[in-house]
């Protein structure tokens, strides 16, 4: 009897229900066909393909290869984990367990090795390493502090818990006290300064009381000020003030940081020269200045992701938070605002904004408009303003700005965020320094572009009105008559009582007017040319026109401009903070210009706080400090300054065979110091 195909199922197993249909039952009489199905399932389940028939060994080599290779994986895959593969799950598991640990050991060696080299480096050349040293000491100091803060806050919080209490209990005649104890310092201070220095700052502080009463003046609630924020604000400018303009150590600090941050800012130009050419430089603005804000605007945001950033301005906040008495929101805000811009320091909190009373949000605007941001910094700095007195104001204006808002528009409700603790900032989103880098890039795109639509239209738009305006002053015999002419009159009080001499307060006034009716960037170029004329020198007066100011008057003028309060801001301000906080959308348009009035005076006080401290001889050479001294009757004969000045002058000329008056000194200075000093030198007759 013939055998005949079978059919299997996807195991490789004959069904023999089917094979017994198809022979209509005729197998089940016969043994030799039961036997051989028989043996099939037997030789199919022993993995064997040998038969008696041909037909079914051509049926079964079909169907038992599938089965073969999976068998043959089957039999690979316990296979696969071998002795290198156990250990490395071993490796990987007591790395996850000592997870922490082994991150302290590479923190411990990299910190090491960055003391060691600290070490050689200061035992090489100590002088050269100083800047290192202190930055080191500087980080140690706060790795230590945020250590003891976090594990011991509660200790030290108890600590000084009795001190607090007995404090609140006689601060009732303890203020008293401290305010009559300030009011005397004060008045001491300026008797000693006006009979060393002269009258000058003596103005600067009429300035800055005048301010002040303007704003409780026409303060939102008069009766409802709280002095604390208001005079700790102006007590911080005092003390940033005095250590940085008035001590030799923090002097050298800032002007050592300007000179680092222009020498940084310098590393665009091989972007620019690689993008526009050698010859970049030829179009000053727009291939020199704003690559500089591309380039800046990466770096903030490389520090931002590193959370660097947070961790700055989360320290600063604290300090105003504790000094000023000022809730967490608006202290952030306002230490953000000086590293970033006025759109950008609200998103640190963009969680809380909320939720924030109207006398927050107007302090968080206020704040915006008083400071400029670390982008345009750079350029005002390639400009040749000088860079340790934009860092200076950038830093001063911070509590400023939290002293005019809380005297412009008091707290009359209860802030519904006070705890510290509960402020989180908010954290980059770049994935890696690259990406963050790159994102940095791609941001002052709007920026870069907004800044170049604004110069050329603002310029484009004061020509016309320069021209419109000397047509209408032709009618009226004045051809004179300009934009700057108008805005130097209406601020030439203000210009004046911030310390200005006189003869320049209608150039500061103008100036101010570009800065609050356009923007801070055509007032600072405009400063720029003047410095420019002054240090070329030349005749001060042309045709009746002033071709350039006294440094003074240059100082107070880049403290007044250093700040976002302008029209053209005010637009942006608001659109920024709505789309933030939406909700807020009401609050944010009814208070809007009256922080931009805020800012602006905040601006003015702090250029008032630096017109009582600035000190010329620190920065200005001789030829220019005796010039000055030589224009002014006023300037004081026995400062310290004129009297080295004029020293160093007849020391050189005793020693020296050339004819005077010579080199840069003019015949008037020589007349001062012979009038300072009072002896019959040769040079005198």
């Amino acid at each position: 009897m013939e055998l005949t195909e079978t059919n299997c199922d996807h195991s490789g197993v004959h069904n023999l229900a089917f094979q017994n249909d198809s022979d209509g039952g005729a197998d089940d009489t016969n043994p030799k066909g039961l036997g051989d199905n028989l043996q099939r399932i037997k030789n199919s389940q022993n993995k064997k393909t040998v038969h008696t028939n041909q037909g079914d060994e051509y049926i079964n080599i079909e169907s038992d290869l599938p089965e073969n290779k999976r068998d043959s994986v089957d039999d690979e895959q316990p296979r696969l984990k071998r002795h290198l593969e156990k250990k490395y799950d071993e490796v990987c598991e007591f790395c996850k367990k000592h997870k922490t640990r082994i991150h302290y050991v590479i923190y411990g060696i990299l910190i090491t090795a960055y003391l060691a080299v600290v070490i050689a480096a200061c035992s090489l050349n100590f002088q050269r390493a100083l800047p290192l040293f202190v930055i080191t000491v500087i980080a140690i100091f706060f790795i230590c502090w945020d250590f003891l803060i976090a594990k011991y806050e509660d200790r030290i919080a108890a600590f000084f818990s009795h001190g607090d209490q007995y404090l609140k209990k006689q601060w009732f005649w303890l203020k008293w006290v401290l305010c009559a104890t300030l009011m005397i310092m004060i008045i001491c201070w300026l008797i000693f300064e006006t009979t060393k220095r002269g009258s000058r700052q003596l103005i600067s502080f009429g300035g800055l009381v005048m301010y002040v009463l303007l704003m409780f003046i026409f303060s939102k609630y008069p009766t409802r000020v709280a002095w604390r924020p208001v005079f700790s604000g102006i007590g911080m400018q005092f003390i940033l003030g005095i250590l940085i303009l008035r001590t030799k150590v923090g002097f050298d600090v800032f002007n050592w940081l300007g000179i680092q941050i222009q020498t940084f800012l310098e590393y665009s130009d091989s972007g620019a020269k690689f993008v526009f050419g050698d010859r970049y430089t030829d179009h000053f603005f727009a291939f020199k200045v704003l690559p500089i804000v591309v380039f800046f605007s990466t770096v903030m945001s490389m520090l931002y992701h590193v959370g660097f950033m947070q961790w700055l301005i989360g320290k600063v906040g604290w300090i105003m938070h504790i000094f000023m008495g000022t809730t967490p929101v608006e202290s952030l805000v306002a230490a953000g605002n000086i590293f970033v811009g006025q759109t950008e320091s609200p998103l640190l909190v963009r969680p809380y904004l909320p939720y924030i009373t109207k006398s927050e949000l107007h302090s968080v605007m206020t704040a915006g408009f008083s400071t400029i941001a670390g982008s345009v910094l750079g350029a005002y700095i390639s400009f040749g303003v000088s860079s340790s007195h934009l860092l200076t104001a950038s830093v001063m204006s911070a509590p400023a700005s939290l002293a005019a808002s809380k005297l412009f528009w008091p707290e009359t409700e209860k802030p519904l965020v006070t705890l510290r603790s509960g402020i989180q900032m908010a954290k980059s989103e770049s994935k890696n320094l690259l990406e963050a880098a790159s994102q940095g890039a791609s941001t002052s795109i709007g920026l870069v572009a907004n800044i170049a639509v604004n110069v050329i239209s603002f310029l484009a738009l004061l020509s016309f009105l320069d021209s419109a305006l000397s047509w209408v002053g032709n009618l009226f015999d004045y051809p004179q008559l300009t934009f700057e002419n108008i805005c130097a009159y209406v601020f030439m009080p203000f210009s004046f009582m911030m310390g200005v001499d006189w003869e320049d307060s209608f150039i500061v006034g103008g100036l101010l007017g570009y800065k609050t009716f356009f923007n801070e960037f055509l007032a600072y170029e405009r400063l720029s040319k003047l410095i420019q004329n002054r240090e070329k020198g030349g005749s001060m007066y042309i045709n009746g026109v002033k071709q350039y100011m006294t440094v003074r008057s240059e100082v107070i003028a880049t403290y007044a401009l250093c700040g976002f309060a302008n029209f053209g801001s005010l637009g942006l301000v608001i659109g920024g903070l709505t789309s933030i906080a939406p909700s807020k959308k009401k609050e944010i348009a009814d208070s809007a210009f009256r922080a931009m009035i805020a800012g602006t005076a905040a601006c003015f006080m702090t250029a008032c706080v630096a017109g009582m401290l600035t000190v010329p001889g620190l920065e200005v050479p001789c030829h220019i400090l005796l010039g000055n001294a030589s224009n002014f009757t006023d300037f004081p004969a026995n400062s310290k300054e004129l009297l080295k000045c004029c020293q160093h002058l007849f020391s050189s000329a005793n020693h020296s065979e050339e004819n005077f008056p010579g080199g840069n000194y003019s015949l008037n200075s020589w007349k001062v110091c012979c009038q300072i000093l009072g002896q019959p030198a040769f040079h005198c007759t």
